[in-house]
């Protein structure tokens, strides 16, 4: 847990595994994937490639499994199996909603930063009519370096007027945690399924979930 806890000024969300479910989905993915080429689909292929941009992680994706196919091959045949499974089982993470509308209600200025790409980021969030709610949207095309780098906290940060250290960010994977903390920023992780055996020791707090009672009570002061 924090030692101190600075005002936090705003808010920026990781969009992967922390709004959205889209992990599980792409699990299930890409072992249609891998299947097909006769493999299985493991949990250490899938930390290799968790919060990175979609050509990184499929990048590390082959080196992890030593596949000699093209990473852009495989990361447009994934998007095909990934999309047709999205729609049917997307689903918010648990008290998402409930956590946007304390934070509008403050109310506070917010962002997504994510390693996906905007096209995806965007048909999740029309899905949701979440666009109007996050007029600050960071995606794989808004930085030249991608997390665990952490230009596109230091930009979230710049974009909502406050310092990094007063801006809360709200991660699920080891990786983004490093960017975040990386920027200077007070960073709360969250991890789930895909994620509970990553490093979080540079977290401010290690939640249970968005409506972790540790975020609500922060965001209450």
């Amino acid at each position: 847990m924090a030692d101190t806890v600075p005002k936090i000024q705003a808010v920026c969300f990781d969009l992967d595994g922390l709004m959205f479910n889209t992990e599980d989905v792409f699990y299930v993915s890409a072992e249609v994937l891998l299947q097909r080429r006769g493999l299985n689909m493991s949990r250490g292929a899938m930390d290799a490639m968790l919060g990175l941009r979609p050509l990184e992680s499929f990048r590390a994706f082959c080196d992890y499994l030593n596949l000699k196919e093209e990473p852009a091959d495989l990361l447009a045949e994934s998007r095909v199996i990934f999309y047709e499974m999205l729609d049917e089982h997307l689903k918010p993470m648990p008290g998402l909603f409930d956590l946007l509308s304390l934070i509008e209600a403050k109310p506070l200025p917010k962002a997504v930063a994510t390693s996906s790409h905007q096209d995806y980021l965007e048909r999740i969030f029309n899905r949701f009519d979440l666009v109007r709610r996050f007029p600050i949207r960071l995606t794989a095309e808004s930085v030249t370096h991608g997390k665990p780098n952490p230009e596109i906290y230091l930009k979230a940060a710049e974009l909502l007027g406050v310092k990094p250290a007063n801006m809360l960010v709200l991660e699920d994977s080891g990786t983004g945690t490093r960017a975040a903390a990386a920027a200077g920023a007070f960073i709360v992780s969250i991890p789930h399924e895909h994620t509970a055996a990553h490093d979080f020791s540079q977290s401010k707090y290690v939640a249970t979930g968005l409506n972790d009672p540790f975020i609500l009570n922060l965001l209450a002061d």
